[in-house]
C-alpha cells in the first residue's frame, strides 16, 4: 500500500506537519504506522475532522460578544499589558471595558491564579473571534489552561489555531503580524517544542508589541535561550528588560524572574537565584498569582523547596498541586511531539533532586540547597533510579527537563 510522510499529508490536507504528527499520535488517522520516529500514512487516508468544530456543531457555543471598537493588537493579553499595584489584579481586570477586553482579562487573571477551569470557560467564546487580538489571547490561555485539565485535544486545537494565524499573518497589519508571532512563539517555547518555521526574527516583531506582551515576549526569548544552554545571555536579557521599566507590569515580571532562577541554578548561583525567586513571590503572593511557580517547578532546581516550603507551607502545597496537573498535560503534548521521555512517575521532590543530580550536583550540595540530609538525598536518588529502571546517575539526563 502506498503511504505518505507527515509532510506530504500536511501539504495534501492544508495542515501543518506538527498537526499531522499529533493526529497520528492520538490515533486519529486510521492505518497510520510509526517506524522509529517517522510516521507512514496511507495514501488514501482522509483528513480527520476537527473535533472542536464538530463539537461546536452539535453544541453551538454561546453567542459571540460584540467586539468593541479598539485596535485589534491592543486587545492582546490586556491584563498582562496593564500596570497594577500588587493586590489589585482582579480589581484591574473587573474595571476594564465590558466585552472582549474585560472577558479576556478575567480569563488571564483566573489562569495566572491557578483557576484553569474558569480560565478555559472564559476564553472559549473567543477562540474563533474575528477580533484577532482577542482570538490570539483566547487561544493561548485556552491551550495552557487545558494542559492542567488534561484535555489534550483542546490544547492541540488551540495551538493549531495559533499556528494558522501565524501563517496567515502576512496578509494583516504589521502589529497583528507581531501579535501572531508573539502568541505562536509562546505556545511553542513553553512546551519546549520547535519554533514554527514561519516565525519572524524576534528583533523584527518585538518593537511592534504593546509593552506588557513585549516584556513577556522577552521572557519567552530568555526561556528559549535557556533551552539552548545560553544561561548568561538569557539572564542578561531578563535583567536588562527589568531595568528598562518592565517591572511595572507584574505578570510578565513574575515570569522574567522565574526564568532568571532557572538560569542562576544552571550556573550554580544559588543566592542570586533565591533573590529572583523572592522578587517573583513578592509580586505574585498578594494576588495569588501562583500558576507560573507550578509550571516552572521542575526547572527551578529545588528552589521552591528551599525557599517557600518552610515559610509558606500551604501556598507550597497548592503550587505543587498545580505542578502535578500541569506537568501531566505538558508531557502528553511534549513527549510525543519531540520523542523525548521526560519522567512522569516521580514525586516533585524526587524530580527536583534528580534534576540537580543530572547536572552534576553532589548529594551534599543537593542536601544543603534543599534543606535535607545527604542520606535523604541518596534515598531519593536511589528511588528515582529504581523507578526509571536505570543504574547510574549519568543516565538521569535523558529523563529530565533541559
Amino acid at each position: 500500500m502506498e503511504s505518505l510522510t507527515v509532510r506530504q499529508a500536511a501539504e495534501k490536507w492544508g495542515l501543518s506537519p506538527r498537526t499531522v504528527q499529533q493526529l497520528c499520535t492520538h490515533g486519529r488517522i486510521p492505518g497510520a504506522q510509526k517506524f522509529g520516529k517517522a510516521w507512514a500514512i496511507p495514501a488514501d487516508a482522509e483528513k480527520p475532522a476537527n473535533p472542536r468544530r464538530a463539537q461546536h456543531q452539535k453544541n453551538p457555543a454561546p453567542a459571540q460578544p460584540a467586539p468593541v471598537q479598539m485596535p485589534e493588537s491592543g486587545m492582546l493579553m490586556p491584563l498582562m499589558n496593564t500596570p497594577f499595584r500588587p493586590g489589585h489584579c482582579r480589581e484591574t481586570a473587573e474595571t476594564m471595558a465590558a466585552g472582549p477586553q474585560r472577558d479576556i482579562a478575567l480569563a488571564e487573571y483566573h489562569y495566572f491564579s491557578g483557576q484553569s477551569e474558569l480560565a478555559a470557560r472564559e476564553a472559549e467564546p473567543y477562540l474563533t473571534s474575528s477580533h484577532m487580538g482577542a482570538k490570539l489571547s483566547a487561544c493561548l490561555i485556552y491551550a495552557y489552561a487545558n494542559l492542567s485539565l488534561g484535555r489534550i485535544q483542546q490544547v492541540c486545537f488551540a495551538l493549531e489555531e495559533l499556528n494558522t494565524a501565524l501563517t496567515a499573518a502576512g496578509e494583516r497589519s504589521s502589529q497583528l503580524q507581531a501579535a501572531s508571532a508573539f502568541a505562536a512563539a509562546a505556545g511553542a517555547v513553553l512546551l519546549h517544542l520547535p519554533l514554527p518555521q514561519e516565525l519572524p526574527d524576534i528583533q523584527g516583531f518585538l518593537p511592534l508589541l504593546p509593552p506588557g506582551p513585549r516584556a513577556f515576549a522577552l521572557y519567552v526569548y530568555a526561556h528559549y535561550l535557556y533551552l539552548q544552554g545560553e544561561y548568561g545571555q538569557s539572564i542578561g536579557i531578563v535583567e536588562a528588560t527589568l531595568s528598562m521599566g518592565a517591572a511595572q507590569y507584574p505578570i510578565p515580571t513574575i515570569y522574567l524572574h522565574l526564568v532568571a532562577v532557572m538560569d542562576c541554578m544552571s550556573l550554580k548561583q544559588t543566592d542570586r537565584a533565591k533573590s529572583h525567586l523572592l522578587s517573583a513571590w513578592d509580586l505574585a503572593r498578594p494576588d495569588d498569582l501562583i500558576e507560573g511557580f507550578g509550571e516552572h517547578h521542575g526547572l527551578l532546581g529545588g528552589m521552591l523547596e528551599a525557599v517557600l516550603k518552610q515559610d509558606f507551607p500551604e501556598d507550597f502545597k497548592r503550587i505543587i498541586a498545580i505542578t502535578y496537573r500541569f506537568s501531566s498535560g505538558w508531557r502528553r503534548v511534549h513527549n510525543p511531539e519531540t520523542g523525548d521521555d521526560v519522567a512522569d512517575n516521580l514525586t516533585t521532590t524526587e524530580f527536583a533532586a534528580a534534576m540537580l543530580a543530572a547536572r552534576g550536583w553532589t548529594n551534599q550540595e543537593i542536601g544543603d540547597h534543599m534543606n535535607i540530609s545527604p542520606n535523604t538525598v541518596k534515598r531519593y536518588i536511589s528511588q528515582v533510579l529504581k523507578k526509571l529502571d536505570i543504574e547510574h546517575r549519568q543516565d538521569l539526563k535523558q529523563y529530565m527537563l533541559r
